[in-house]
């Protein structure tokens, strides 16, 4: 049997979530077209097991203009992608397939179930009913593109296919014992791209001095506060909402939506601060009114030994009840891609076409989820790049083939 008479019309490296989708979106859009994923984990999905803690937020119902202001850099790249595949297709898709969603707080959107797994299974069900080839245990480790205008792909245990159509949806570094471990930036890199530095996104971040001080802060769980993040002096960000003191530092959705900005500052060597307003809704001269009342009337018990342990500097300075409203942490550090939900940086935007994620490089390669320079904030915005990206990429993909 020849070359040609084994080609693959659309090859998916990578069988996350981009990439499931991708591969879903090319048989729809393609007909009787040969669609085969190739995953080096024993089976796809892994990282969506983790997302949610483990009850998968699939996306956030909310439209254009609020959901591009939580995608950073810049989300010029997804408004086409995210137009023709939105959070409402999201959830009549996983409806088609199956999977009935419910929609929580903050319009997030999981499965009613509330087991990541059975996001995993219903996609993996709709794979094997198009059709689709999944090729698990095959770790792709070279990618080039032929004279004729196809690609040659080599995986480590020694399988060589063909396709007319690549798309490089390997996710990026973030939760590597899930199988994201940068392969396709190098993949990326060999056909030219230039990759954005990456650094670790919506993880946590680590106060100085917290092996002591975790053993009045690590379970701590806050509400209703407000936080602020300095850089070098300068307040420039404010968050709502709550956190958590965990054996990582400051995580949750407040430690988490910070953490970008942060973890951008301590790469360049600044000096990083957060300010927690315990009382949010009062000013300090309505804290003051309140007169010299113990601590145990302003805050619950456990935070409230916490914050005298760890904030006695701003207690001399303010007193107790304006110092409510500052309680500092000096962050030194973060987690690491170990514990990070997502992988910032990446390919970047100007590399990639908008409305097919084709490279501007190279026709026939496309690009879908985590490895593009693309990340959201935390509540569903990271999936659904990964669903909409994919979407388009496996659309495209099946036209490009169709062109050929």
């Amino acid at each position: 049997m020849g070359k040609k008479d084994r080609i693959i019309d659309v090859a998916i490296i990578g069988g996350g979530a981009a990439g499931m989708m991708a591969a879903l979106a090319a048989k729809s859009a393609g007909g009787n077209i040969k669609v085969t994923v190739f995953e080096k984990m024993p089976r796809p999905g892994r990282k969506i097991l983790v997302t949610g803690k483990g009850r998968c937020n699939l996306t956030n119902a909310c439209g254009w203009e609020e959901f591009s202001t939580h995608i950073h850099p810049d989300a010029g790249l997804l408004r086409h992608p995210f137009e023709a595949f939105s959070p409402s297709d999201t959830i009549s898709f996983f409806k088609k397939i199956g999977l009935e969603c419910v929609t929580q707080r903050g319009r997030r959107v999981f499965p009613a179930s509330m087991k990541a797994m059975d996001v995993v299974d219903a996609l993996v069900r709709a794979l094997k009913a198009k059709g689709v080839e999944i090729r698990c245990g095959c770790k792709a480790v070279g990618i080039v593109k032929d004279e004729d205008g196809t690609f040659t792909i080599r995986c480590a245990n020694g399988q060589v296919a063909y396709s007319k159509t690549v798309i490089i949806s390997t996710g990026g570094l973030s939760y590597p014992a899930t199988g994201s471990e940068g392969d396709g930036y190098v993949f990326a890199e060999d056909f030219g791209h230039r990759i954005t530095p990456c650094f670790p996104s919506l993880t946590a971040l680590r106060p100085a001095g917290y092996n002591m001080s975790s053993r009045w802060l690590r379970g701590l769980h806050l509400i209703n506060i407000s936080m602020q993040l300095y850089v070098d002096g300068n307040m420039v960000q404010e968050e709502t909402g709550e956190l958590d003191f965990t054996d990582g530092g400051i995580e949750g959705a407040l430690g988490f939506r910070v953490s970008r900005k942060a973890v951008q500052a301590l790469r360049n060597g600044s000096a990083v601060k957060t300010r927690i307003d315990l009382k949010p809704a009062l000013s300090d001269n309505q804290l003051q009114a309140k007169g010299n009342l113990p601590i145990e009337k302003l805050l619950p018990a456990a935070i409230a030994r916490a914050f005298m342990a760890t904030n006695k500097a701003n207690i001399r300075h303010y007193g107790l009840n304006s110092s409510l409203k500052r309680w500092d942490f000096a962050i030194e550090s973060h987690t690491g891609y170990e514990r990070a939900v997502i992988t910032a940086g990446g390919v970047p935007a100007k590399e990639i076409s908008p409305k097919t994620m084709e490279s501007k490089l190279v026709p026939g390669l496309f690009f879908a989820g985590e490895i593009i320079d693309l990340d959201g904030d935390t509540g569903g915005y990271n999936l659904q790049i990964a669903w909409a990206t994919g979407n388009a990429a496996g659309k495209s993909a099946a036209e490009r083939y169709a062109q050929k």
